[in-house]
């Protein structure tokens, strides 16, 4: 038993609907919600979890995983056999030293921080490197050791409070960029401790748009948690802080504005209210439109070009697979400068065709986003799921290919 007196998941021997129960439970999803983004009545859930139906078969098992969250498909089943990772990737070979500079605190130094000026130019190239690199975690996991150190040293070592203001904006940058590379990798903790910290530091720095970007990925930690309630909470916050300041604002600020926009459109999309959903979305696009045209927010993607792959993802989060694929069939895919944004768009496409019964253009668009960036499909849980799925197709061309984006992805062996 757990101190709050509710049985633990992961204790034998609980039945399949006793844990998914237990974990719908946790996750603060009622039975209907659950079970209308399954596409299921309130009544099959509730026999489900009684033991009055066995457990389902592998696609829906995998789809109530997605959308509880459940990181090793064990947690659900209790078949400790079935011990696969769905929403945390491989750890990455330089994330130890990440860590390591996240970590560490050197109270001393022989050398010169250098300056915020400096800290932003290689900020600004490590952000275009990420979005043209198909393996962008290699290529940030590179740069962030030596980032971090600096950025700290900045810090420790500025005379002045405009100065000290000027080195947190950089530092909160710093972190907001680790935290791309901290996603989704086997160590929640360390993730967490980079958003808190970015956070703590945008707001030393009194900078708007250092707030707004930490803000925008703290909500982002919450909501993939199923922590709907604190995204919100980050998330309006945020926007009363940014709202006075927009009219006088530069593109950036305008840009992060928006993108907290449709995060608490993406938000409300996944608690299935469909109506709030698309009203955040309708606010973003308004947003959008106050940029230039060829604007494109180096962090968040934000622009005229991302609202088409926006659109998809609150079509895809409200499971509405007609919808997705209309939205997909909209969106101006190559406008997307971003190879990461890109695959992550190409990944949505996929969940949209699964959910329309598209099964066979689904995995070819999961091929498409493993062309674009390799580094983000293998660590996104959608798409994982998606491949495990179709690697049990009763299709033999479909298992084929399935199976062979599933050895690229690392869930089966070569």
């Amino acid at each position: 038993m757990l101190s709050d007196g509710t049985p633990d998941p992961f204790a034998n021997p609980l039945a399949f609907g006793q844990r998914l129960q237990i974990l719908r439970t946790r996750r603060g999803l009622s039975r209907p919600v659950l079970a209308g983004l399954l596409g299921k009545s309130p009544s099959w859930l509730k026999q489900v979890e009684q033991g009055q139906i066995h457990m389902p078969k592998l696609p829906t098992v995998l789809r109530i995983a997605e959308l509880l969250r459940v990181r090793d498909l064990a947690d659900l089943t209790g078949d400790q056999s079935m011990h696969v990772d769905l929403f945390i990737g491989p750890g990455h070979s330089r994330l130890p030293a990440v860590k390591a500079a996240v970590n560490a605190f050197p109270l001393t130094a022989d050398r010169l921080a250098p300056s915020p000026a400096h800290l932003q130019a290689r900020l600004a190239r490590a952000w275009a490197a990420r979005h043209e690199a198909p393996n962008h975690r290699e290529v940030i996991g590179e740069l962030l050791p030596d980032l971090i150190r600096d950025g700290q040293l900045a810090v420790r070592q500025a005379e002045t409070a405009a100065d000290r203001r000027a080195a947190q904006a950089c530092l909160s940058e710093i972190y907001s960029l680790s935290q791309f590379f901290v996603a989704y990798q086997p160590d929640s903790s360390l993730l967490w401790r980079v958003a808190e910290r970015g956070m703590v530091a945008a707001q030393d720095s009194e900078d708007p748009h250092a707030i707004g970007v930490a803000a925008w990925l703290t909500a982002q930690a919450h909501r993939d948690s199923a922590h709907f309630d604190a995204a919100d909470a980050v998330t309006s916050e945020a926007l009363r802080y940014l709202e006075p300041l927009l009219p006088d604002s530069d593109d950036r600020v305008l840009a992060i504005a928006g993108a907290l926009q449709f995060e608490a459109g993406y938000t409300a999309a996944r608690r299935g209210e469909n109506g709030t959903a698309w009203g955040w979305w309708d606010k973003a696009e308004k947003t959008s439109k106050k940029l230039p045209a060829s604007y494109y927010h180096p962090i968040t993607s934000f622009s005229r070009a991302i609202m088409g792959a926006h659109a998809v993802t609150i079509a895809v989060e409200l499971r509405a697979g007609g919808e997705s694929v209309r939205q997909a069939h909209k969106a101006d895919a190559i406008a997307i400068p971003s190879r990461p944004r890109l695959a992550r768009h190409r990944i949505e496409e996929a969940r949209g065709y699964q959910l329309d019964g598209q099964a066979e253009t689904a995995l070819a668009t999961l091929e498409r986003a493993y062309e674009a960036a390799s580094e983000t499909i293998r660590y996104n849980g959608y798409a994982r799921r998606i491949v495990l799925e179709e690697t049990e197709s009763k299709s033999p061309a479909r298992r084929r290919r399935a199976a062979v984006l599933a050895t690229e992805l690392g869930l089966l062996a070569a």
